[in-house]
């Protein structure tokens, strides 16, 4: 290391200009980066959910709805039905929009005389009460238009947009918007579905990146003064973390990549831990530089790195380790993420070893901000927590062992209350629009979300169709479907409008194909065929049950989910099963394995990297008792605090294993070197937490203050996931300064012992 220390002083121009021409050119590429609010984006494209609901938009067009409610009194007032009609007028006129659903695009089906008469829902505008009362009859018979496109109270309209695949979400919330405004009235308007939510996901993002980086930086810097009290204690480690985050920032668009949800993490989460390594770096320097040295200050430059090289090192890898188990992750945006914060991380820790010791030997000595303590001086206060712990733990190390073990199993009780939960709508605060709009469609017009069920073959098949009308009769008795809609209810509204009530063929599905061609004969002299592209393609080969779901809860998901494979289960006319439903259940399934997964890489590589520093197995193992408490409390607190288990707070293992432990390999580190000096095991504990745990408390401070950003985050995901960041590196801080020594002292491993003559 003295070699590389020598090397690293006398090349120390170019190493500092070459850090600064390679964060210059990554950071020149931030401005080519695109945000992505689709969150299919976020999915793997071979993901059968994903795979089977694009055949479904391929066959049937684009399933995106855009809503504009109607909220009033009643919906039937002739002034609210004026401005639904002009909105739904003027929406088909919107480019992007494929089809408009509403009061006046819906159709009536009567019989007169034996013949099919189909009329919009809404012919007329009622003027009389008489008519009024009359049209809502209609409505209320009409079992596609009721509980759908009006609420069953008739306090809720919606005039829905079926959009084209390719339109962009700000065009069409900027032109909805813009129709809102120009149809004034007394009625609340209210703007949802998913790409509503897409729209808002992009503005948060933004809004996130502009607020959480200045926030974090401002933070670091205050942190950073406060714990050197010197300009370059702040200087340097800030450097590092804004080059390591231009630098991954910077790959995105150089890997053909956009920002997501998830990449909004990155540069607050380089913030908290790029400056780890400098930290150190700084913290040991200050150690070095104290009253009455005669180091010069080439000589400091080289001696912190060749004292921290190898520590400093492997914590580097073992984070950059933790973060790439991410990449077990199924979720797309999160292996990109584990790409991007493990490059950033390799960054600064390349810039931490390389970068400062070559700044460091260019300027002038600094003034010794640790003073040698003389007899009856009082303390720091941080210099007196560390003492007392070192004396705690000396005093006591079973009862701390026995004290930890107790907790973690008082806390793992809340494991068992840990829910999967995929809800796009628990993104944003309860009082948000978004959830607004959700939750007025969910309760009152039959639901958001949807789950499709396409069937393939002789359409006009009775035995086809009579199984269509089966499987529907069968999703609407389910508690979480609202709303339903099929060829075959058509079907059955047309045979109620040719038959009297009572007749054999009175709302049932004809037996004779003969004669459910003839339905659709009839209807195309009065209706548009077209009216049913969303339903049936025009061959009559595919056709889709589509239900609404009133509730997008993964325990309730799943359920409904459970149900309906167990219908189509070996059912050969059934050719696919698709919609976002499916895909948020596919989501919850997946996260769960991908946690696992991702927690078990972790540990492995975690623990044969400590195993390869300090050439033990012992080591590994010793480093693990720690994380594993930490991990189950982290679990316990997320059951206690009904937190849930999503695409965010699910990286979690993997971040915390790979950055906790970094305080447990440098107080092994410095222990071990204290022990090889000749000092007993009670003070060498005691040595090692008053000088390497005063950088090890302020590395873990650093990772607390950075992750505190995003508590203020759009996203609620990411604010628990700042949340428990906190809670999980602070038990991670606890650990190595009281855990971990009292391990030391009780079990006396053999490879932190001095070295036998």
């Amino acid at each position: 290391m003295k070699e590389i220390a020598d090397k690293i002083v006398r090349f120390r121009w170019i190493i500092i200009f070459a850090f600064i021409a390679v964060t210059l050119l990554f950071g020149s590429q931030i401005r080519r980066a695109e945000i992505e609010s689709d969150m299919k984006a976020m999915l793997p494209r071979d993901m059968e959910s994903r795979v089977n609901t694009d055949k479904i938009d391929e066959l049937f067009g684009g399933t995106d709805m855009l809503m504009v409610i109607i909220k009033t009194d009643d919906v039937l007032n002739p002034e609210t039905l004026n401005r639904v009609k002009n909105i739904s007028k003027k929406m088909k006129r919107i480019k992007g929009v494929d089809k408009v659903l509403s009061l006046f695009e819906l159709k009536n089906i009567k019989g007169e005389e034996g013949t099919m008469i189909v009329n919009p829902a809404v012919r007329r505008i009622p003027r009389t009460d008489e008519q009024k009362e009359s049209l809502r009859r209609e409505i209320i018979e009409n079992d596609i238009i009721y509980g759908s496109v009006v609420s069953e109270d008739f306090s809720l309209t919606a005039v829905i947009a079926l959009l084209k695949t390719d339109v962009s979400d700000n065009y069409i919330i900027g032109e909805i918007n813009e129709l809102v405004e120009d149809n004034p009235g007394e009625e609340e308007i209210v703007v949802g579905g998913l790409p509503y939510t897409r729209f808002h996901v992009t503005k948060n993002i933004q809004g996130d990146l502009r607020r959480l980086l200045p926030l974090g930086i401002f933070v670091m810097l205050v942190f950073l003064f406060l714990c050197f009290k010197q300009l370059r204690g702040v200087i340097l480690p800030f450097l590092v973390v804004i080059m390591s985050i231009l630098f991954s920032m910077g790959l995105i668009p150089l890997l053909g990549w956009k920002i997501q949800v998830l990449t909004i993490v990155l540069p607050v989460m380089l913030i908290a831990i790029a400056n780890d390594y400098g930290i150190h770096l700084i913290a040991r320097y200050q150690e070095y530089n104290v009253e009455g040295n005669t180091y010069s200050k080439k000589e400091l430059a080289k001696k912190i790195f060749s004292s921290l090289s190898k520590p400093v090192l492997l914590t580097g890898l073992t984070t950059t380790a933790g973060m790439l188990c991410l990449f077990g992750h199924f979720i797309v945006a999160a292996r990109q993420l584990s790409i991007l914060a493990s490059s950033g991380i390799l960054f600064a820790l390349a810039a931490s070893l390389l970068f400062i010791p070559a700044v460091i030997s260019l300027l002038p000595k600094a003034k010794p901000v640790i003073r040698v303590n003389s007899e009856g001086k009082k303390k720091p206060l941080l210099e007196s927590l560390l003492g007392f712990f070192g004396a705690v733990v000396s005093n006591r190390p079973k009862v701390i062992i026995v004290g930890a073990l107790i907790f973690a199993v008082l806390t793992s009780v809340g494991i068992f209350f840990i829910v999967v939960d995929t809800d796009p709508n628990e993104y944003f605060p309860k009082d948000h629009p978004v959830v607004y709009a959700a939750d007025l469609v969910n309760n009152e017009l039959g639901g958001a979300q949807n789950i499709s069920v396409v069937y393939q073959g002789d359409i006009k098949d009775p035995r086809i169709m009579k199984k269509m009308d089966s499987m529907e009769s069968e999703l609407q008795k389910m508690p979480e479907v609202g709303n339903t809609t099929s060829i075959a209810r058509v079907v059955r509204q047309m045979s109620r409008a040719l038959n009297d009530e009572g007749d054999e063929f009175y709302d049932v599905i004809p037996n004779a194909r003969n004669a459910i061609a003839q339905y659709f004969e009839l209807y195309s002299m009065s209706g548009d065929p077209d009216d049913f592209e969303k339903l049936v393609d025009f061959p009559y080969e595919n056709a889709m049950i589509t239900a609404r779901l009133k509730t997008i809860s993964t325990k309730k998901l799943n359920k409904l989910i459970g149900q309906i494979g167990a219908m189509v289960k070996n059912d050969e006319d059934v050719r696919l099963v698709g919609g976002f439903g499916l895909i948020l259940s596919e989501i919850a399934h997946r996260i769960v394995n991908g946690q696992f997964l991702s927690l078990a890489l972790a540990i492995l590589v975690v623990g044969i990297l400590i195993m390869i520093l300090f050439r033990s197995v012992t080591a590994g193992l010793i480093s693990a008792i720690p994380l594993a408490l930490s991990i189950t409390i982290l679990f316990g607190l997320m059951g206690i605090f009904h937190i849930e288990l999503n695409v965010a707070t699910a990286m979690l293992s993997s971040i915390m294993i790979g950055v906790g432990v970094d305080y447990t390999i440098h107080f092994l580190w410095r222990y071990r070197q204290e022990r090889r000096n000749g000092l007993v095991a009670q003070k060498a504990v005691k040595t090692s937490l008053t000088t390497t745990g005063r950088g090890i408390v302020f590395n873990a401070f650093s990772v607390i203050i950075g992750f505190v950003a995003l508590l203020i985050s759009s996203f609620m995901p990411v604010r628990f996931f700042g949340f428990l960041v906190i809670v999980s590196i602070f038990s991670c801080l606890i650990g190595a300064l009281i855990l971990i020594p009292a391990l030391c002292l009780v079990l006396k491993p053999e490879f932190l012992e001095p070295k036998k003559a």
